[in-house]
């Protein structure tokens, strides 16, 4: 065995499953760094045999990691070492993409999939408190961390609000920053659900992930601060093997 597995000692004589001896010590490996991302895991059988224990209890060990995201499966390649997932604070604080990826020692990067006028929908007006006749603009944009794409988000505003913002480049500005600099509006708060969903055909080729995987779709209605009156209706929609949601709850 390589990388790092021959440390694994698997004890018998306590009451704690040999399958959870092993996932435990895999685990610890992974963040010793001992174990990379990329890294190709041994096979069931070669395990099976120098650790002394039957193919189920390496199923098992492998299927909880895969489950939680350290290890992934490719059919007829092996078992690897995930990359870890990008600790994201989105459902708790209010910061731009960028920011927070490079406060993580992380390269951001965005394209722009869209930005356009769109005429007004009962859907998106009704979000933003605007009569239905209003139109919109809508940015699609594509965001990456270390070249990795993580979430495909799509944000609508009132055209009539913001006049000039179709002709920023959001690939290098925060919609944030150019809100409260060019139009003096400073976005102090927002609510957000998160929901469980499979990845759509379109959604999954974005976030090079295949069709019906994980994704967490968050939907963000900000608003202005000393007001009422939301800014931005976002849906934005996170790569479930590469993103963790933390939230903080006082008592």
């Amino acid at each position: 065995m390589d990388c790092g597995l021959s440390r694994i000692v698997l004890d018998r004589n306590i009451p704690i499953p040999l399958y959870y001896q092993l996932k435990k010590q895999i685990l610890e490996l992974i963040e010793q760094g001992k174990l990379l991302p990329g890294d190709m895991l041994p096979p069931e059988n070669d395990l099976c045999d120098v650790l002394q224990v039957s193919r189920p209890t390496i199923r098992q060990a492998f299927r909880e990691l895969v489950e939680e995201g350290f290890l992934i499966r490719y059919k007829a390649k092996g078992t690897f070492v995930a990359a870890p997932k990008v600790k994201d604070q989105f459902l708790s604080k209010l910061e731009s993409f960028n920011q927070e990826m490079l406060d993580k020692g992380k390269v951001p990067k965005t394209v722009v999939l869209a930005l356009e006028q769109l005429p007004g929908t009962p859907e998106f007006n009704e979000k933003l408190n605007l009569p239905f006749d209003v139109p919109l603009i809508h940015l699609s944009r594509l965001r990456s961390a270390d070249d990795v794409n993580t979430v495909y988000l799509d944000t609508y505003l009132s055209y009539d609000r913001f006049p000039g913002l179709l002709d920023i480049n959001f690939t290098i500005h925060s919609l944030y920053q150019v809100l409260e600099e060019t139009y003096h509006v400073r976005v102090d708060r927002a609510q957000r659900e998160i929901e469980a969903v499979n990845a759509r055909k379109n959604e999954a080729a974005l976030l090079n992930i295949a069709p019906n995987k994980a994704l967490s779709l968050v939907r963000t209605i900000s608003y202005e601060a000393g007001s009422a009156q939301p800014v931005e209706y976002s849906i934005a929609r996170y790569r479930g093997d590469m993103t963790k949601f933390t939230v903080e709850i006082y008592r």
